[in-house]
């Protein structure tokens, strides 16, 4: 959408000679014909919210934009005299989407059905972990809106839940998460939930757990059937979104790590995990240096247990703990040592027994 009300803007600016002063006339005492920055800036937010899905009073405008309501009305006359139609139903306010310059952007923008599976085919043929995907997906998708991502994002037997989800974030609505799997608890039951924001792909949300009263990330894939309950969000203060480490854990503890990686798992480590590349420091030809925080040990130590001969744990005695811990659980006949620690240092190496 943010593309539309772009190109729009613009093709109404090239356009003044038509509309004369008059669309240029932003402020009480106009004296020139040159918009600065952030005047355009409020005009894009406000064309933004008069042509989305949602309708808002001047008074609702108002206290989200941060605008006077004299401004607001000032910049509605504005699109007015531009040629677009303003449309008011009660006390709401939007742009009409019959107004000049909508039909000629649709069409500049639009793709037809086989043009549309060609590029969602080729994007979806990059690979999952690639952050070049994510960036496309977001990049594009953002001339429709979020519904239409949805669909186009998740699978499609998750669409309906994230769409639902999205309408709950729109409006400020509490939902029920039905017959949610957890997979820390092993029970399947209902989470009564404010959720309000969503990680990469819609792949999980964060929300509210009003009967723990806690924040917390839920999987899309793992929600039967969301319900929409007509209560309006009542604990918008203690939303929080918690920290997502480079290995995709959560949490709202986080762990340092410090790691002397090979040649082969670092290319491993920038492959399944792009966001790492900006915790690397190459020290030589064949040698980087990993230093990050983690959620949890559990991530950053099922990758270590991959490439044991290939990684040395320089800091944290609690991850090479885990990591021997785990191989011993998992009976692996090669159990691996941990070198001594000086109490200075506090440096922990894990090297595979030949």
């Amino acid at each position: 959408m943010s593309l539309k009300l772009f190109l729009s803007l613009l093709i109404v600016y090239e356009k003044r000679e038509w509309a004369g002063s008059q669309f240029l006339r932003l402020t009480d005492r106009q004296t020139n014909n040159i918009m600065d920055q952030p005047k355009i800036e409020r005009l894009l937010r406000l064309m933004k919210m008069l042509t989305g899905n949602r309708t808002y009073s001047i008074e609702e405008i108002s206290q989200r934009l941060e605008m006077s309501i004299r401004t607001i009305y000032r910049y509605i006359d504005t699109f007015r005299n531009a040629g677009f139609v303003v449309k008011k139903q009660n006390d709401t306010v939007r742009l009409d989407k019959s107004s000049p310059y909508f039909k000629d952007i649709s069409q500049l923008i639009h793709f037809s059905e086989e043009e549309a599976y060609i590029l969602k085919s080729a994007i979806e043929s990059i690979d999952e972990n690639n952050l070049l995907k994510q960036n496309l997906k977001k990049k594009l998708y953002t001339i429709y809106d979020y519904k239409i991502l949805a669909q186009t994002v998740v699978h499609e037997k998750n669409s309906q839940n994230v769409n639902q989800l999205i309408e709950a974030i729109e409006n400020r609505q509490q939902v029920v998460l039905c017959n949610y799997s957890s997979a820390n608890s092993k029970i399947i039951r209902d989470r009564h939930v404010e959720v309000f924001s969503f990680t990469t792909n819609y792949v999980q949300v964060w929300g509210y757990d009003i009967e723990k009263r806690k924040n917390k990330l839920f999987k899309t894939d793992r929600i039967e059937f969301v319900q929409l309950l007509p209560d309006k969000w009542q604990y918008e203060s203690e939303h929080t979104s918690g920290y997502i480490d480079i290995f995709r854990i959560s949490s709202f503890e986080r762990y340092p790590i410090k790691l002397k990686l090979g040649l082969r798992s670092a290319l491993l480590l920038v492959e399944e995990y792009p966001l790492s590349e900006q915790y690397l420091t190459k020290i030589s030809d064949n040698e980087w240096i990993l230093k990050t925080e983690v959620c949890s040990y559990e991530g950053v130590g099922r990758f270590v247990m991959g490439l044991l001969n290939d990684i040395e744990i320089v800091e944290s005695k609690e991850l090479a703990d885990f990591v021997q811990n785990k191989i011993k659980m998992y009976s692996v006949s090669k159990s691996p040592k941990v070198s001594k620690v000086s109490k200075s240092s506090k440096v922990s190496k894990i090297s595979r027994v030949s």
